[in-house]
């Protein structure tokens, strides 16, 4: 994992809210860095996943198209005995449409997908990832946190995204200028029992650079 921190002079520090998915598009604005989709989960949905057997929470490492990742979350599910149901429907569907959100508008054929099952402080320190950018959705447990940093060091003030919300960041491969002053980080939940479920897409533009055995077509 590619993490970056450095003195970022006239940094993008902007962070857009959206009402619908549609206005995450607020990520190509001048200055802004972030976004995020505020949103609640459902209820219901929330209660079952976090009462789910960490052991069955679908994880996966896989470079795909948008338009398949539906059917790759429901092989997932499957394999790893996610209930079958309502509650497991929705998440599938919602991975499905995040990936069909964030590759239109980041215009990106190909995307890497992560579905992490975090009990440890993976990803403790704030940074920014050497990617052009990242959307991420906690769907258990807490969710990614945040903070302005233009020389380096530790933000000030730390803000933590809402479980179920969908944030998407800018990375240091982001084209335009300024560069990004926000650095995100996991929350440190080690020895709490917490579980994570955590979605992470990023854009594939060189395919030739990617191991084949991430592929999923």
């Amino acid at each position: 994992m590619n993490l970056v921190r450095e003195v970022v002079k006239d940094a993008a520090i902007g962070v857009g809210i959206a009402e619908t998915p549609e206005d995450l598009s607020v990520i190509h604005n001048p200055g802004c860095a972030a976004a995020i989709w505020r949103r609640d989960p459902l209820p219901g949905f929330q209660s079952w996943i976090n009462k789910l057997d960490p052991a069955r929470l679908p994880k996966a490492r896989v470079i795909l198209r948008p338009e398949t990742v539906r059917s790759a979350m429901v092989e997932l599910g499957e394999a790893h005995g996610t209930p079958e149901g309502l509650e497991r429907d929705l998440l599938l569907d919602d991975v499905a449409a995040m990936a069909t959100l964030f590759a239109g508008l980041m215009e990106s054929k190909w995307l890497r997908l992560r579905l992490d099952v975090v009990n440890t402080n993976a990803c403790r320190w704030f940074h920014i990832d050497a990617v052009t950018s990242r959307l991420v959705c906690t769907y258990r447990g807490t969710g990614t946190q945040y903070g302005i940093s233009i020389d380096g060091n530790e933000p000030k003030r730390v803000f933590t995204v809402p479980t179920g919300a969908p944030i998407l960041l800018r990375g240091t491969l982001w084209p335009e200028s300024p560069k990004s002053g926000l650095l995100h980080r996991s929350p440190p939940i080690e020895g709490t029992g917490e579980t994570r479920l955590v979605l992470v897409l990023d854009p594939v533009a060189d395919l030739d650079n990617e191991p084949d055995h991430l592929f999923a077509h």
